[in-house]
């Protein structure tokens, strides 16, 4: 199944608006928060900063950029014109950001024009993750940063033993809801062939134990793509997703995926 974030706007209005309230429910998570805190908080910038966030979503890490000492204004892209224009309204109280719709692989900007060049939760989703960290270094300035934040998605799971057939679900889930599970693994080799320089390479780590918030969600997705694809019968279905349910209300619910972020210098 193909990824469904590569192709949103080609999707019917009520999924659209769903997917755009998992982006915005998963910004809203402490632990998802903290993470991100962490990765901005490496992103060494100048003064009066001009940033650029490709794959932007409904905006969650744009208006947080926006907010930052220093920054002078930011620009989110995504392919995806509903989900830019969730983004405007979300962010209409901030003067120092606007969205486009623009796609990764031909950014509608001329070289140079940014300090900083930010991939949130995007690289894993776009066909071509080369072309991309090409056309950031094309618009980033000398000494511009690139900084890229994401999962490492073949880390996902939900399982609380061998065979657990909640896990079907969530590789369901991945099949359909990201291209390259591994490219956050490839990413720092990929960002010095396109010219970059100091790479680094963090990790961080998301679990849910007990409580399932955010990774029930993956729950259900998979559960549904399952469905979709003839997999499971509305039954299986059902019982997947209330043996997620059983799990959380009984405390012993696991989630976790790995995440981690790269950084690169454009000399």
């Amino acid at each position: 199944m193909a990824d469904v974030w590569s192709n949103v706007a080609g999707l019917d209005n009520e999924t659209q608006e769903r997917l755009a309230g998992v982006l915005e429910t998963r910004g809203a998570d402490p632990q998802q928060q903290e993470m991100r805190r962490r990765f901005l908080a490496g992103i060494a910038m100048p003064s009066a900063a001009h940033i650029l966030e490709v794959g932007c979503g409904t905006g969650v890490l744009t208006r947080a950029l926006a907010q930052f000492d220093g920054v002078a204004s930011v620009v989110g892209v995504d392919l995806a014109p509903s989900l830019v224009e969730k983004a405007r309204e979300l962010a209409s109280g901030l003067p120092n950001v606007t969205f486009e719709v623009a796609d990764a692989a031909s950014l509608p900007f001329g070289e140079a024009s940014f300090d900083a060049v930010v991939f949130d939760s995007t690289l894993s989703h776009v066909p071509d993750s080369r072309r991309a960290v090409e056309e950031a270094f094309r618009v980033l300035r000398p000494a511009g940063v690139l900084a890229a934040f994401d999962g490492d998605y073949a880390t996902a799971t939900v399982a609380v033993r061998q065979h657990d057939p909640l896990q079907t679900c969530v590789d369901a889930m991945l099949a359909g809801s990201v291209h390259d599970r591994f490219v956050l693994r490839q990413l720092p080799a990929l960002a010095r062939e396109c010219g970059f320089q100091d790479t680094a390479y963090r990790s961080y780590g998301f679990a849910e134990t007990g409580e399932g918030v955010y990774m029930l969600t993956v729950v259900d997705r998979g559960a549904e793509v399952l469905l979709a694809d003839g997999v499971a019968g509305e039954d299986l279905v059902a019982a997947l997703k209330a043996e997620a349910r059983r799990r959380v209300e009984a405390g012993s619910f696991f989630g976790h995926i790995a995440y981690g972020s790269v950084t690169a210098l454009k000399r």
